[in-house]
């Protein structure tokens, strides 16, 4: 054993951050039809999103060239972006187009089967509407989906009608408004026949996930008439309605304390199909993320479980739930044309892959990997869950990854980086990830936290967070730094605590305290009331529930933001940052830097250029992965395989006064008198993602998962 090894530090690794970075390929929303499977795919060496489609024959062809890019920016997370469509050539022969959103100019373009050429459906508005979660319109000559208008520093949103024939493009007025009025809304969703349009809505300052309402309403040529609550309320979240006829609806609800799965008629009371104190569906940060699917036979697949969901077959004419069974531990994003189901699936060992179940055998076939080449399996750790009671009695789930290296080991306990993820109502699942293994590979233990507020345990572990956020997200992250030292696995003297936007701030503020070493904040909160200023209009109101309405909490706010509590910081700290980030501003990580350098902390900020919520880039990813491990190796001892990073004790050069952003932000409710610096604190406007961003997980390039806060 070398005497590195010994020390849990410098391990030899084959995983190179490079690596990690141009490995992996990210895979999102799947459609199928007849066969054929379409769906969104991540290209981080190019910056961009691409459309994929598989052929019923196992062709996989790749639609779009660069520099077409997929992707909607509404709500700044977006979801789903793309939609297989029917088109007739000139025999009359239908052959699927494909609608999606160009990132760029945000408008909806359809590109018709065997063109390179995409044609525009809206009009060229400068990106002021957005468009995302498009579904076929039952006269299969329209798709509707939710319109985001951001003009005159306010948004709008409404449901649409867009016409296929490209009328839009040229004519406003031809894309049709449906519905509005609401401050939010996600999935339309047309009868089979057009008769009714059912939608879910809901309201500031509640969150999707807190309380929205199903919505039906009589569809005509006048638009949507006769509309009323189906389902759901203020204290009720209901999500992804889907026909099973042109009468009955299913729909997820967590009314009984878990998204459970419910049936209902056009009017009637909504029955429960298979009440279980578990998830039957994801939370609803992203437009268009579906958990189940109807099929003709009247079964339904359903993806159920707590942080990792899997697939089961509910049959409503014998009640009866049957699992299929797969070494895959982690799904989502189902789509079906009522006989073929294909989702994304992972597990620890297993990278992101597009699959496709027969629901008939329960066979499950990879239809596409997104890594080619992984590391050697001996290198990538086995993670352990873990349940442990917190501070305050409440149960904290967590899993746990220990150093894993063939060619080296260690005696005694070891480094770890406990990381929390963002969101904070967002949660970490056991999905391969690469950077895990980076860090693990190299004789440093990872623990991630589903600390109180994360989704899969429930509405009550959600709420745990209500006006804790700061609190309860740093007591539960500290009990499993302290577990691992209790049992012998964990260096107290080097722990690390990370992680991306809201994860980035619980770390800030668990360094008040005394058990962590270091921390990592990628583009992480560190200013409460400058968030509430600037944020985008979705979160905006975020904070009423996780930490207090505004201005009655000002001095909670204060109180709770790491930039007024650098005087209790005394550890090394590393700040990432993308200067095009909407969400978490980047000043908001200039003034944590500022504080800290006033106090003669060390610290660095790494700031990237052309980068937002999320790191996507090739570029950005290997130096705040390559930033991150020379970190550790400075503060716990050891020489990493990378170069050096500097820290410092002053503060940065001041930055310039950010523009408004513009897009309809709370400044009414978040009025507080104050001005926007307040000296010695350094407290400036600012703004909050589940791992690494509109998902990035763990700052890689992930489409499937959105971040928040």
């Amino acid at each position: 054993m070398s005497e590195m090894s010994s020390t849990h530090g410098s391990w030899p690794s084959p995983i190179s951050a490079g690596d990690v970075a141009r490995g992996v390929r990210r895979m999102a929303f799947p459609s199928v039809v007849d066969g054929e499977v379409w769906w969104e795919e991540s290209r981080p060496e190019e910056g961009r999103t691409t459309l994929m489609r598989r052929g019923s024959d196992g062709t996989v062809t790749e639609l779009l060239p660069s520099p077409w890019s997929v992707g909607t920016r509404v709500h700044e997370y977006g979801g789903r972006a793309h939609l297989p469509v029917p088109r007739r050539d000139d025999k009359a022969i239908i052959r699927r187009g494909v609608v999606f959103c160009q990132s760029s100019d945000q408008r909806l373009y359809l590109l018709a089967r065997g063109s390179r050429d995409p044609v525009p459906l809206t009009p060229d508005d400068g990106a002021a509407s957005r468009y995302a979660d498009p579904v076929l319109g039952a006269d299969g000559r329209s798709v509707l989906c939710v319109r985001e208008r951001h003009e005159e520093g306010s948004v709008r949103r409404s449901i649409v009608s867009v016409p296929l024939s490209g009328r839009g493009a040229q004519d406003p007025a031809a894309v049709r408004e449906l519905v509005s009025g609401a401050d939010f809304y996600a999935s339309p969703t047309p009868s089979p026949d057009g008769t009714h349009l059912a939608y879910v809505r809901w309201n500031h300052p509640r969150m999707p996930w807190d309380g929205s309402e199903l919505r039906v309403g009589t569809l005509g040529e006048s638009g949507l008439t006769g509309e009323y609550t189906l389902k759901g309320g203020v204290d009720e979240s209901v999500v992804s309605p889907t026909w099973a006829d042109d009468a009955t609806l299913y729909v997820a609800s967590d009314w009984p304390g878990f998204w459970n799965l419910y049936q209902a008629g056009v009017t009637g009371q909504a029955i429960a199909l298979y009440p279980a104190e578990e998830e039957f569906h994801t939370s609803p940060g992203r437009l268009g993320d579906r958990s189940f699917c109807v099929l003709d036979s009247g079964r339904v697949v359903a993806l159920h479980g707590h942080a990792d969901m899997a697939p089961s077959v509910y049959d409503p004419d014998t009640l009866d739930l049957t699992p299929v069974e797969t070494g895959l531990t982690t799904w989502s994003m189902l789509d079906t044309d009522g006989h073929t189901v294909v989702g994304v699936a992972s597990s620890p060992t297993e990278p992101q892959c597009l699959v496709r179940l027969d629901p008939e055998s329960g066979r499950v076939e990879v239809l596409r990997r997104s890594a080619e080449s992984l590391p050697d399996v001996a290198y990538l750790p086995v993670p352990r869950q873990m349940t442990l009671p917190g501070r305050y009695g409440a149960p904290v789930h967590a899993n746990v990854y220990p150093p894993t290296n063939p060619d080296a080991g260690a005696d005694g306990p070891a480094p770890y980086a406990v990381w929390a993820h963002g969101g904070p109502v967002s949660v970490s699942t056991l999905e391969f990830d690469p950077v895990k293994a980076y860090f693990t590979s190299r004789g440093i233990g990872v623990a991630v936290v589903n600390y109180g507020g994360s989704t899969g345990y429930g509405r009550s572990y959600r709420k745990r967070l209500h006006k804790e956020w700061g609190v309860v997200d740093v007591e539960d992250c500290s009990a499993v730094a302290r577990a691992l030292v209790e049992r012998g696995e964990a260096d107290p003297a080097r722990l690390a605590i990370r992680g991306p936007s809201a994860g980035g701030y619980t770390a800030l503020m668990a360094l008040t305290g005394d058990t962590f070493a270091c921390g990592v904040s990628l583009f992480g909160v560190t200013d409460l009331l400058g968030f509430s200023r600037s944020t985008h209009d979705f979160e905006s109101r975020f904070l009423d529930s996780l930490v207090g309405t505004l201005p009655g909490f000002v001095e909670r706010y204060r109180e709770r933001s790491p930039v007024n509590r650098a005087g209790d910081i005394d550890v090394p700290v590393l700040l990432l940052q993308g200067l095009e980030d909407r969400v978490v501003t980047p000043d908001q990580a200039t003034a944590m830097a500022t504080a800290l350098g006033r106090r003669g902390v060390p610290h660095a900020l790494l700031e990237f250029e052309g980068e937002a919520h999320g790191f996507t880039g090739q570029d950005a990813r290997i130096r705040s992965l390559e930033a991150e491990l020379a970190f550790y190796g400075r503060v716990f001892g050891f020489e990493a395989d990378v170069a050096p990073l500097e820290l410092v004790t002053t503060p940065p050069r001041p930055r310039p006064e950010p523009e408004a952003a513009g897009d309809g932000t709370a400044d009414e409710h978040a009025e507080t008198g104050e001005p926007e610096e307040t000296g010695e604190t350094g407290e400036v406007p600012g703004t909050v993602d589940e791992d690494g961003g509109a998902e990035e997980a763990s700052g890689t390039a992930d489409a499937a998962t959105p971040d928040r806060t």
